[in-house]
């Protein structure tokens, strides 16, 4: 399909820079084939039925982004690095900037520049192993497993979105803000953002409902953040991401599945990777690896029956995702209806929930 067809005009204004308080008093829009209807997220208990399904992305967001000196005889430049995936102990996949300036063989410095420092905790190293298109290198660092964890913790910088971060630095607010409530394993550079909506209480009230909830994982990748340049579909790669569903989460779905529940995911991430792990006939298998699936209008969804999800960029993957998911006119009507009515875009934005057409 043409890229432009995805492509709307999006006022600046309608960005939000930082989320509303308490998270579950974010404006919702629901969007079903007879219409939409303004609502806000506390509401979700009411929208959906006992022995419904809501599946979460249980991911953790590092501090992903480094700042570092390249390191080349006589010469060094500095660069920025941003992980997007995990290959081994001690690699990553990463975007740099500029690119230009790296080799491959050329050592990257984070941290303590100095050479004769006591502590060597305190810097880290990283050699550029490969070097790919866009930006993306391979990198094979000077520490591994925890240890690695733990120099990115101390030296990096939470990921916030380019559309927030050229806007306004981080600080400490998001530390707390760009996490959902329920984040556990450690490995993503993006949030899972429709997740950030949710509250205890919210949780609580789901649970009053007779809605179950059930984990899955996927680390949600710095390629989520990138643009689609092609003009066609069909010539767009997405960069891989890796999750897991386990056997027992995929047994309790099929089973709430056989009972007439409905699987409610939690954000596009969510059900990509259900959408991954399902089979022909719709059942969800345990699944654990990497998936780079491009759901595009034309895609008949397996596993997943309602997607709650914020507002996405114009020509994105994601706008791709939901018009799938909800039909493409359906889904420019209802994000003229949220431009035309203040509804806030982005991660940090509003949500809004979609019966699946």
């Amino acid at each position: 399909m043409r890229v432009d067809l995805f492509d709307f005009e999006l006022p600046d204004t309608s960005i939000a820079l930082r989320p509303v308080e308490p998270r579950d008093a974010a404006r919702m829009l629901v969007v079903q084939p007879e219409g939409l209807e303004d609502r806000i997220v506390r509401d979700l208990p009411d929208l959906l039925q006992p022995g419904d399904v809501l599946v979460l992305n249980d991911t953790k967001v590092i501090p992903s982004r480094l700042y570092g000196l390249r390191v080349r005889e006589e010469t060094a430049a500095r660069v920025e690095i941003m992980l997007h995936k995990r290959e081994g102990a001690d690699r990553w996949r990463a975007f740099a900037r500029p690119a230009k300036k790296l080799n491959v063989g050329d050592r990257i410095r984070f941290g303590e520049d100095s050479e004769s420092t006591a502590c060597e905790l305190v810097r880290l190293d990283a050699e550029v192993e490969e070097k790919g298109e866009g930006g993306d290198v391979g990198l094979r660092f000077s520490f591994a497993g925890a240890f690695l964890d733990e120099a990115i913790a101390r030296l990096g910088e939470l990921p916030l979105p380019p559309y927030i971060a050229g806007k306004r630095p981080t600080d400490d607010k998001d530390r707390a803000d760009y996490q959902t409530v329920y984040a556990k394993d450690e490995g993503a550079v993006a949030a899972p953002t429709a997740g950030l909506h949710f509250t205890d209480d919210l949780f609580r009230r789901i649970d009053e409902r007779g809605i179950s909830r059930q984990f899955v994982t996927l680390h949600v990748g710095a390629g989520t953040f990138l643009p689609v340049k092609a003009d066609d579909t069909a010539e767009h790669r997405m960069h891989a991401e890796w999750g897991s569903v386990s056997e027992e989460t995929a047994r309790a779905l099929n089973e709430a599945r056989a009972r007439g529940g409905r699987i409610v995911a939690v954000g596009t991430t969510s059900l990509r990777l259900l959408e991954s792990a399902a089979k022909e006939d719709g059942t969800i298998a345990p699944f654990s690896g990497d998936t780079a699936i491009f759901i595009t209008p034309g895609y008949r969804f397996k596993a997943v029956d309602v997607l709650m999800t914020n507002f996405h960029l114009p020509r994105s993957t994601l706008f791709m995702l939901v018009s799938a998911f909800a039909g493409l006119e359906c889904m420019k009507a209802a994000y003229t209806h949220a431009i035309e009515t203040g509804y806030r875009f982005y991660s940090y934005g509003d949500a809004s929930l979609l019966f699946r057409r």
